[in-house]
């Protein structure tokens, strides 16, 4: 796709930005030419004309995925080649995993040679992997995998982390080069005893999968360590309404725009779309994306395509178009912005699909 500078875009889209004096987070687009990434600001609900800031990516290293943020599993880092830091995060596992590589893809064309380490990280151990001192460094309260709360068919579990959340933090840490490799290491330390399986989804895994293959790579297959490790808590569960309408699978994520209910202001969300229950929750990405900022049913909602010519009745501010509008069961109007067409229709029919 070209811009009417006639400028080669690569990838575009938002990602949230750590701030370099401040370091609050914000929610920015982001445009990867060959030789830079631009990033520009949504004001109300529309981009503005002026770049924000830009990154050279000619001698940049990327590290992805980036594990040093407690409850920020999809950032990743950007290194100039004078050692500044750029920490993006993305919207899900894939999108993060894309952005990775592509920008990767567009250092390594400028001469991967100045950038150092690349994505792929270089791992010399060899493979006869002490499992022990593996769960010493998963276990450290510093450096360790970070445990938190997660949901699982209307059950809250505590101190508990999910499957791609090890794998992750195996291939971070650099006692892995793949994901594959990182799979059946959890699954060695699963088959030991040092992690066991919390919730339907890992213990049916485990139930049924051959060797090797044991653990799953998935952000709803839940586990924690073993009984025997007492001093970081235990898991407990419990059931409550919201719990149970975060505990569908989760079937779409991305960054769209939504306008307020009451200012009528437009902001950058996160929408979260779960089945069985169907819900629709959005977060502010500047926090995290374990407590939504809102949701809704999806059970008898209505949604529909917006002309982009003209601003539609309910809509307000200078708007950038790709325009849908949900209408719930009670009868609230939600007006929401896509940043193309084609996600405006995927968004439609996966709601469609679970209404």
């Amino acid at each position: 796709m070209d811009t009417q500078q006639n400028v080669t875009i690569l990838r575009e889209g938002f990602l949230v930005k750590r701030g370099h004096l401040v370091h609050n987070w914000k929610a920015r687009w982001f445009v990867l030419t060959p030789d830079k990434l631009i990033y520009y600001k949504y004001e109300g609900g529309k981009r503005d004309s002026c770049q924000r800031g830009k990154i050279m990516m000619k001698g940049c290293v990327v590290t992805c995925p980036f594990l040093e943020y407690d409850n920020r599993p999809l950032v990743f880092r950007l290194q100039t080649r004078n050692g500044v830091d750029h920490f993006l995060e993305a919207c899900s596992r894939e999108e993060r995993d894309e952005w990775a590589a592509d920008i990767t893809a567009a250092v390594d064309k400028l001469g991967g040679e100045e950038g150092g380490e690349q994505w792929t990280p270089d791992v010399s151990q060899p493979h006869n992997i002490n499992l022990s001192k593996v769960l010493e460094s998963m276990y450290d309260l510093h450096s360790g995998i970070n445990m938190s709360n997660h949901v699982e068919q209307g059950r809250t579990y505590s101190n508990c982390f999910s499957g791609s959340a090890v794998v992750d933090w195996l291939v971070f840490m650099q006692l892995v080069l793949t994901r594959a490799e990182a799979v059946t290491l959890a699954s060695a330390l699963l088959e030991e005893g040092f992690l066991r399986t919390i919730g339907l989804r890992s213990v049916e895994a485990l139930r049924t999968a051959g060797l090797g293959e044991q653990f799953m790579d998935d952000s709803t297959a839940l586990y924690s360590f073993s009984d025997t490790l007492k001093k970081r808590g235990s898991v407990k569960a419990q059931t409550s309404l919201s719990a149970v309408e975060l505990s569908g699978q989760v079937i779409k994520r991305g960054y769209l725009l939504k306008q307020g209910h009451r200012r009528k202001n437009w902001k950058i969300r996160l929408f979260v779309l779960r089945s069985q229950p169907s819900f629709l929750h959005y977060y502010d990405p500047t926090k995290d994306d374990v407590s939504p900022v809102g949701g809704f049913a999806l059970r008898g909602s209505l949604v529909s395509s917006l002309d982009d010519n003209g601003v539609p009745s309910g809509v307000k501010g200078n708007i950038q178009g790709n325009l849908f509008k949900v209408i719930t069961q009670s009868d609230r109007h939600y007006f929401i912005q896509a940043p193309s067409h084609q996600e405006k229709m995927e968004w439609i029919d996966a709601i469609r699909e679970h209404t």
